[in-house]
């Protein structure tokens, strides 16, 4: 009897990666201020290699299917949290399913990662959530991402660029309604 559970704990150890593999992407497409890369995933179980190292560190299994402990966050992190980059996941299983994910690698606090949650998969929808993982940044250099955020792409509007349009703009139209106005008096 006790060999027989030892033989199919063996097997399910053996099982579960298979099983992860399968239900893992096999390409993700990344795009953002600055960058574009597409990526063949070869997800194995052990994160390896950087499609692997991208599915774990973004969170993608959790954020998909959830988890126990629940690593998500259980909200929207506070503050800027810099560009937003988007990674477009696919997914087979019978047909491909297309996940998409923001990434958010310049985050304060480390990156983050937000699922929109019912994303079909399977026979079911995705959780979705906030993810937080300090190594993500680390990958998504090595893959050729900008070590810091990209000029202008803070994230948010850019007010300096806009008072310095807008205010110019603004005082150039005054002068030349006043003008017009004078004009159309001494007429």
């Amino acid at each position: 009897m006790i060999r027989l559970t030892l033989a199919a704990a063996f097997a399910l150890a053996l099982l579960v990666p298979a099983l992860a593999s399968a239900k893992g992407p096999t390409a993700a497409s990344i795009s953002g201020p600055e960058f574009s890369k597409k990526l063949a995933i070869r997800y194995d179980g052990a994160g390896s290699g950087p499609g692997g190292l991208l599915t774990e560190q973004s969170g993608l299994f959790p954020a998909v299917f959830g988890q126990s402990p629940d690593p998500m966050l259980h909200r929207r992190p506070s503050g800027r949290l810099g560009p937003r980059y988007r990674v477009v996941w696919t997914v087979p299983g019978g047909r491909d399913f297309i996940l998409r994910q923001d990434l958010y690698p310049y985050a304060r606090g480390g990156a983050v990662t937000y699922l929109k949650p019912g994303q079909p998969i399977f026979d079911t929808t995705t959780r979705g959530g906030w993810y937080r993982n300090s190594e993500l940044k680390r990958t998504l250099v090595g893959l050729g991402l900008p070590a810091r955020a990209p000029s202008g792409s803070a994230g948010g509007t850019n007010l300096g660029l806009l008072a310095g349009i807008g205010i110019p703009g603004a005082l150039a139209l005054t002068g030349a309604a006043f003008f017009v106005a004078r004009r159309r008096h001494s007429a």
